[in-house]
């Protein structure tokens, strides 16, 4: 194939493939706390690290990442003791990280807007290797966290209160998932910008709830369908020179039409196999039985 001939394209399918996995193995623990759109208040908060970096003339990703952590152990400070004004500073610090990112930016000399562009948006041929040795890393740890305690992230996701009676440390653990969110941010911000990383960790996600009931599967085919669109992604945007980003956002959206469509057909299907198993389980009276077999109580 011709698009593998190119150094810079064997990065970005590479990366593409890290960013399929990690994003939808994180995704599913926002969603199962419907924090859905916690990936893109982080990526908000991540580009102020990104104009850091610019600024101290060091790595992009590695400051980014550093600001996106702590962002996130502040966003679940705010969620634990913010309850009447919550929403508010929430709502100050993902703007504040915006705007901050964007002042470091032009305050820097090697910023320009076509910098921050490829931060926002995604510019998935300009991974260097560099680049692919912080994703390499990041990626790992991520993984690491969302399979190696699925179980104990699962239940603190499920039930708090319950995961908290059988003795798991329960702002631990979400503590955990908020962190591991903030650095699949920054691993994917070069595929699919910080804009739409969001979206790669939810949508695939969402689609794979569509046909699947069961954690396992839903993770498993939410996984399958974030390799899927991002490797496709990557090769039309190498094709028809569209932005990678918004190409695998799109492609995502595709599928979850696609699986919502066939998520009707699959519960009838569903249902019917239970009925006709639920027939074998009737009780039948004999047709020779007596009124001597009938059990009378007397007083």
């Amino acid at each position: 194939m011709e698009i593998l001939n190119y150094a810079f394209m064997q990065r970005a399918l590479i990366a593409a493939l890290i960013v399929g996995v990690t994003a939808p193995a994180i995704g599913i623990y926002l969603v199962q706390r419907r924090q859905a759109l916690m990936g893109d208040g982080i990526g908000h908060v991540a580009l102020t690290g990104v104009g850091l970096g610019f600024l101290l003339n060091t790595s992009p990703i590695w400051v980014a990442t550093a600001v996106a952590i702590a962002g996130s152990v502040v966003m679940e400070l705010i969620r634990w003791y913010g309850k009447t004004r919550g929403d508010l500073a929430l709502a100050m610090l993902f703007y504040g990280g915006m705007a901050g990112g964007v002042m470091l930016m032009n305050l820097s000399d090697a910023g320009s807007n076509a910098n921050l562009g490829t931060y926002l948006f995604g510019s998935i041929t300009t991974v260097s290797p560099q680049d692919m040795t912080t994703i390499y890393v990041l990626a790992a740890l991520v993984l690491a966290i969302t399979i190696g305690l699925r179980r104990q992230l699962f239940a603190v996701c499920q039930d708090e209160e319950f995961a908290r009676v059988t003795g798991l440390p329960v702002r631990l653990l979400n503590l955990l998932v908020a962190v591991t969110a903030a650095v699949t941010v920054t691993v994917a911000m070069r595929v699919v910008g910080l804009l739409l990383v969001s979206a790669l960790m939810v949508i695939p996600v969402a689609a794979a709830q569509q046909i699947s009931r069961s954690f396992a599967v839903t993770f498993s085919v939410a996984v399958a369908i974030g390799v899927a669109v991002t490797l496709t992604g990557t090769t039309t945007s190498y094709y028809v020179d569209v932005p990678s980003g918004a190409t695998i956002v799109l492609f995502a959206i595709g599928v979850f039409v696609l699986f919502t469509g066939l998520a009707a057909p699959l519960a009838k299907k569903r249902a019917k196999a239970a009925a006709e198993a639920s027939k074998g389980c009737t009780l039948e009276v004999p047709g020779d039985r007596t009124v001597t077999d009938d059990v009378s109580v007397s007083g």
